[in-house]
């Protein structure tokens, strides 16, 4: 699938994700795990909730990233279902998609 060079410098940029100059440890976690919810990663999912148990992030705080997560996937489902209506001018009497 990759080469050994690439496999490497893959693994040297993943790494290089979790040693982060700028977020503390919860965010980069929390943050983490709402990215693997959001590409529909279920081993990335998993470590992340492992992860995030060890950093002892609250059950709260998980709800609230993936509410995040559901609400921006919704809305860019609202969005892309818009755009077919506009693209093929496709209008109905009881919804307006436009808004």
């Amino acid at each position: 699938m990759h080469t050994d060079r690439q496999q490497q410098l893959y693994n040297a940029f993943y790494k290089s994700t979790h040693d982060n100059q700028y977020l503390d440890t919860k965010t980069e976690l929390r943050v983490g795990l709402a990215a693997a919810y959001a590409m529909n990663c279920a081993p990335c999912s998993a470590y992340y909730l492992k992860q995030a148990q060890k950093a002892d992030i609250t059950q709260c705080e998980l709800q609230e990233d993936l509410a995040n997560v559901l609400a921006v996937a919704a809305g860019q489902k609202r969005l892309q279902v818009a755009d077919v209506y506009s693209r093929y001018k496709i209008a109905t009497s009881t919804n307006d998609m436009s808004n």
